[in-house]
């Protein structure tokens, strides 16, 4: 039984080696795996745009980054169906851009530290099931150095870069640069294109052009993230086919090292005696408040897998 599934595997692989296959969608879906894609969507959303984290960090937590990946990559395959699957899905992200971009002003300054504490709740609640899904078609110790390498590099980007901070006035051309750092952000889990905004200047303004439907920056900001999307799907869905199992480790390592360093660049800032002057809250009630955020990401991160029907994951 062994040696026929060990044979079955390696013609898998082989298979892959010969053509990247595109996604199909599961039939016969039910009306609460269609609501559970656009809450995914939503949260997704929001994590493009919150600080410390990336829409491609919270796609592979919730098993859509490789379906995603398989569709970009050959994007007329079952396109229709690819359509109307990924539809709730899209419409959740664009739900949770324009919720978060409101909630924008009040979060930067104020309740950052809470916003990121719940979402670091929600991936620590998936380490597991992550852990698990890189070692799917092999681990050896080669990706778990390649793991920890990616964790620390991400980790000491993350802290250095929060020492450097520029600013640039936007203009069509950077609203475009935008866009494609965002868009980065989904092809490479684990990279904050919000932590680079804020060090330029440019995340309240992106925030700001979003709340306020402005369109002459909103349109170069979508063009960038689709140009960089479409460029790079094929490219990393090269790599993914052939080297499954690196890839994913490092896609690991840099959640892994996103997550820690968050809590010195995003979490400690926003607990600042200023920052807890403008929420009237002393330290001891904002830790508090922190730790039940973390608590409740991780039980809304069960919940989510406990829900989902493990349809939208690729075996």
């Amino acid at each position: 039984m062994q040696a026929n599934k060990t044979r079955a595997n390696d013609a898998y692989q082989e298979n892959m080696k010969k053509t990247s296959p595109g996604f199909d969608p599961p039939l016969g879906e039910g009306l609460m795996a269609v609501i559970l894609r656009y809450l995914k969507g939503i949260l997704i959303g929001i994590g493009a745009i919150l600080p410390g984290l990336s829409g491609g960090v919270l796609s592979v937590i919730f098993k859509v980054y490789t379906p995603i990946m398989r569709f970009l990559g050959r994007p007329l395959h079952r396109l229709g169906a690819n359509i109307l699957y990924f539809l709730p899905l899209g419409l959740g992200g664009l739900t949770g851009v324009f919720i978060f971009a409101f909630l924008v002003s009040a979060a930067l300054g104020s309740y950052e530290a809470f916003f990121t504490c719940l979402f670091i709740g929600l991936v620590i609640g998936t380490f597991p099931s992550l852990w698990e899904e890189a070692g799917s078609q092999g681990r050896s110790k080669g990706d778990i150095w390649t793991m920890g390498l990616a964790a620390l590099a991400l980790f000491l980007l993350m802290l250095l870069g929060e020492r450097t901070f520029v600013t640039v006035h936007p203009n069509t051309i950077i609203w475009f640069l935008v866009g494609a750092i965002v868009g980065l952000g989904f092809i490479v889990p684990g990279l904050s294109p919000s932590n680079f905004l804020m060090y330029f200047g440019l995340y309240k303004p992106m925030s700001d052009a979003i709340k306020d439907l402005d369109w002459p920056a909103i349109l170069p900001l979508c063009l960038g993230g689709a140009v960089c999307i479409l460029g790079l799907a094929k490219p990393f869905n090269y790599l993914l086919d052939r080297h499954y199992s690196v890839i994913y480790h490092i896609i690991l390592g840099l959640v892994v090292g996103s997550s820690l360093a968050i809590f010195p660049a995003v979490v400690a800032p926003g607990l600042s005696a200023s920052s807890l002057e403008a929420m009237s809250i002393t330290l001891g009630p904002a830790l508090f408040i922190c730790l039940g955020a973390v608590i409740l990401g991780v039980v809304l991160s069960l919940l989510f897998n406990k829900l989902d029907t493990g349809q939208n994951d690729l075996p």
